[in-house]
């Protein structure tokens, strides 16, 4: 599980990056009321600061490229959560909407009590499950703009090719998204979780009877 999470890390980043230099060659999406761009999604100095301007063809070869790698390493995972039976700590359950709110509400320091949780929480299962549909969904649309005359029935399936195009768009969003969430919980979670999650366990501090003794000791006089 920890090597499909910390090879598709890399490989999304690519993805998103790759993605942005297909996307500067027509950078059309923004929100316009009468004629009057309020808001560009991506303005000129954030291409410039990132090198990204006029890249097209390196954009095209990188992105087409580890779609592949990036599609495999997905089909694995899913193949190996489903053989192994971890699916079962991945799907949502009948109440995970609604603990998930709770558990939203204990990150905003909003509520106390954390909901009862296994290896995952909530929250957790709703956004794993999620991001799997997302990927699904990026690898068909891709396709859909990616050869819409070969692949004619996912377009249509898609809305269409302009419909497609801003579906893959959107999805791209909800995985930054993703990611900067993802990394905000892991920074709030400590060091000693990021290191299980790379090293495969967690370091837990034991407590020595004679430890215990003294405290229970101490707490007697007070």
């Amino acid at each position: 599980m920890r090597w499909f999470h910390w090879v598709n890390f890399p490989l999304l980043a690519i993805m998103i990056w790759s993605g942005l230099l297909i996307y500067w060659a027509n950078d059309e999406y923004s929100i316009t009321l009468f004629d009057y761009t309020l808001i560009r999604f991506f303005p000129e100095g954030f291409y410039k600061a990132l090198n990204i301007p006029f890249r097209l063809a390196e954009g095209m070869a990188w992105h087409f490229m580890f779609m592949w790698i990036y599609f495999l390493n997905g089909l694995f995972y899913v193949l190996y959560t489903w053989i192994s039976g971890e699916w079962k700590q991945l799907v949502p359950k009948s109440n995970s909407f609604k603990e998930a709110w709770l558990v939203l509400l204990h990150d905003l320091h909003i509520r106390k009590v954390l909901p009862p949780q296994n290896k995952y929480n909530a929250a957790q299962r709703i956004a794993y499950t999620s991001i799997i549909i997302m990927g699904i969904g990026s690898l068909i649309t891709g396709l859909a703009i990616y050869k819409p005359v070969q692949f004619n029935w996912l377009t249509w399936l898609c809305g269409g090719y302009n419909l497609a195009r801003a579906e893959h768009f959107a999805l791209t969003i909800g995985f930054v998204f993703f990611f900067t969430v993802h990394i905000i919980q892991v920074v709030l979670a400590g060091w000693n979780n990021f290191r299980s999650v790379v090293s495969g366990f967690e370091v837990v501090k034991v407590v020595k009877k004679q430890d215990i003794k003294s405290i229970n000791d101490r707490h007697a006089k007070e």
